[in-house]
């Protein structure tokens, strides 16, 4: 069968590979990889060499956000053959530690984890793949192949579902939200803002393009600046990664506002900052900021119930470009008007 491949650090390698059909040991329950999408670690995984293969391995069968059809699962495993699922991505470490041991993997204490397409074990980029019933998670069969959405979904949905733990702690309703970034991350936040009640303000610097009239589709509001806000958030769900923008952020928010950091910056730029201000500024506000990063099994429960509730015209926007199999590198190269690209595992 035909996977996506890697040496991870050179680019050069990515290509289509021959490869055994996956070992029973890799789960009971046997996928027909359908669809897989692309995002900014794949692109660490190919170019700078983030993550690593399995042990024993040069190549990588790379991609973490998958969706593909059940070929064959075991009576009272919770899926059939037919039924659409995506495969979880982080796999508990060996010991395990205590989240582990309790399905939050994404707290994992002592980094023995290992990561489906990243690190140590082989992705969901083949066109055949098992996991164990666990790790099969179910979808509504109406999202078709709006199903590849799930894992990134998964971030915003765990960051949504801590927000609401850690908003617990005061008699504060929130009631406004401002996500940064309106990539994939950026706008699945602000869908499930949206469906929570958030007045939801979308901040991305881009005037042209589909997003803007995405955002406002939603019933949310679209800025190119902070000066425009129409008031101070009491929650943030910060997608970009840009370390200005995030002290610019908490600057501007509410009393007792939540900052999520979800965005990782893959740059190495020094800024200045205030940092007696900001500490005395978040201190004297009760302002929380935290960051948040993966997602847990019930995390993923949550992101298949949230895109199950959503406009499917509006999900269908997110994916911008399809691209064979064959052509997979290409897909690495990003074009303008790119927000989510996926990849054809059966064309």
């Amino acid at each position: 069968m035909k996977a996506c491949t890697v040496k991870p650090g050179d680019l050069s390698s990515a290509g289509v590979e021959e490869i055994p059909e996956p070992p029973d040991s890799d789960g009971e329950v046997l996928v027909e990889g359908l669809y897989v999408g692309i995002c900014g670690t794949d692109l660490e995984v190919s170019k700078e060499g983030y993550g690593e293969p399995p042990a024993g391995h040069q190549r990588l069968v790379l991609f973490h956000e998958s969706l593909g059809r059940v070929l064959e699962a075991p009576q009272g495993s919770g899926v059939a053959a037919g039924d659409l699922v995506a495969g979880v991505v982080r796999r508990p470490d060996p010991v395990p530690c205590e989240p582990c041991s309790k399905d939050q993997w994404d707290f994992c204490r002592n980094g023995q984890f290992t990561e489906r397409g990243i690190k140590g074990r082989d992705g969901y980029g083949s066109q055949r793949w098992r996991v164990a019933p666990k790790f099969a998670i179910k979808l509504d069969p109406s999202l078709d192949t709006l199903g590849v959405l799930l894992e990134p979904t998964s971030v915003v949905a765990k960051a949504w579902d801590q927000v609401g733990k850690i908003a617990l702690r005061s008699a504060v309703t929130a009631s406004t939200a401002l996500v940064t970034g309106a990539g994939p991350i950026g706008l699945l936040a602000a869908m499930i803002g949206r469906q929570r009640g958030f007045d939801v303000t979308v901040l991305d610097r881009v005037t042209e393009g589909p997003k803007p009239g995405m955002v406002r589709d939603l019933g949310a509001t679209y800025v190119t600046s902070l000066d425009d806000l129409p008031c101070p958030p009491d929650v943030v769900i910060e997608a970009t990664g840009i370390g200005q923008l995030v002290f610019d952020v908490i600057a501007r928010t509410a009393p007792d506002a939540i900052v999520c950091l979800t965005g990782i910056s893959s740059g190495t730029r020094a800024i200045d900052a205030q940092a007696d201000a900001i500490n005395k500024a978040i201190v004297l506000s009760n302002e929380v900021v935290f960051g948040s990063v993966n997602a847990g099994l019930a995390n993923y429960a949550q992101a298949a119930e949230a895109l199950s509730k959503a406009d499917k015209g509006w999900l269908a926007k997110i994916i911008t470009r399809t691209v064979p199999i064959d052509e997979w590198p290409a897909s690495l190269q990003r074009q303008p008007d790119d927000i989510k690209v996926v990849i054809d595992l059966q064309a």
